[in-house]
């Protein structure tokens, strides 16, 4: 079994090897982005409708382009992520842009060590439950994060896309609905930049639906929905086909790519 220590510190020191080669890459459309683009999408956008005006955590926030169009749309954000060049980068682009986000480098099951804030909305967003070994501490926080009365939001790909290996072709279903044991995985490039030399070294987990469900009932949250969705904005696994939503999908459908939760405290 793989110490968590070892985990977090090879995962940390991929994601901030990514964070230069993610910032230039059209994956992320940086300079769009700086232009007044928003990395936001349908599914968050209308879940957490009107936020102006309301306190806003974004959790593995990443170098911080949702946080930051949370805070053009009139939120006050705080983004959170545990790798420091990411970070460093979300800073530099807040104070480029004028905006007023806060952002903390941290463990994101150690948030409530660095914030003591409580928001009106916490949310988290596509690929981000998977780098979390135990949701029950992580679920606990966001109880701790939320004011009474608040929303958490996630959106993510779903568990069954991640039973599959990816970095063999065809892809192999090879990992468990609901595994507890670390998955490792080494391969070359990225999601956001498939033909970079980067060497990407990971340690993730999948979480099945009701382990997730549970663990924010457990927390003391209420489940407003659990959504299931055939069709993603990004096309992050083989054999996608764009529809006429300039959405992804399977074709034909055989299991949802997304789902969505919606809990209020």
């Amino acid at each position: 079994m793989i110490d968590l220590t070892t985990a977090f510190k090879t995962n940390k020191q991929t994601w901030n090897d990514r964070v230069a080669v993610h910032a230039k890459s059209d994956f992320y459309n940086l300079e769009a982005f700086k232009k007044g683009g928003s990395s936001l999408h349908s599914f968050e956008r209308e879940a957490l409708g009107d936020v102006s005006g309301k306190t806003l955590l974004h959790l593995q926030c990443h170098f911080g382009q949702d946080t930051l169009s949370f805070s053009r749309l009139g939120a006050k954000c705080t983004g959170i992520d545990f790798s420091d060049k990411a970070i460093a980068l979300a800073q530099n682009l807040n104070q480029e842009l004028s905006l007023d986000a806060s952002f903390v480098c941290c463990n994101v099951l150690d948030t409530s060590h660095f914030v003591s804030q409580t928001f009106d909305i916490v949310f988290t967003s596509y690929g981000t439950i998977g780098w979390l070994p135990d949701l029950a501490p992580w679920a606990q926080m966001i109880a701790q994060r939320l004011k009474p009365g608040g929303m958490f939001y996630i959106v993510d790909f779903h568990p069954i896309a991640w039973m599959f290996d990816y970095t063999v072709s065809p892809p192999l279903m090879r990992y468990g609905y609901d595994q507890k044991q670390a998955i490792y995985e080494q391969y070359m490039g990225s999601y956001a930049a498939p033909e970079a030399k980067l060497e990407s070294k990971e340690y993730g987990w999948n979480h099945s639906l009701g382990s997730m469900v549970n663990a924010l009932v457990n927390a003391g949250l209420t489940i407003e929905y659990l959504k299931e969705h055939q069709q993603s904005p990004y096309n992050v696994f083989p054999s996608l086909e764009i529809n006429k939503n300039g959405m992804y999908e399977l074709t034909p459908a055989l299991y949802p790519l997304l789902f969505s939760i919606k809990a209020i405290k």
